[in-house]
């Protein structure tokens, strides 16, 4: 790292950690691609299918935590 970096990382560890927190976020949405609309349609479109199985009840909803065991059983 450069002294100019050196110190804007210097200046940044000084704010609160609020302040702290929404430049980390800055930082990170500036490297953020903006959204592929395409993908945001397909998103929307497998949301609102999922939603209307759940409520039609032909799928099966099951518990956070077993969830989680099969997704950490299957890593």
């Amino acid at each position: 790292m450069n002294t100019w970096h050196e110190n804007v990382l210097r200046d940044a560890l000084e704010l609160l950690p609020a302040g702290r927190a929404a430049l980390a976020g800055s930082l990170i949405q500036s490297l953020e691609e903006p959204p592929d609309p395409d993908a945001e349609a397909e998103w929307q479109t497998g949301i609102s299918k999922r939603g209307r199985e759940l409520d039609q009840g032909s799928v099966q909803r099951i518990p956070w935590a077993e969830a989680r065991r099969a997704i950490h059983g299957a890593a």
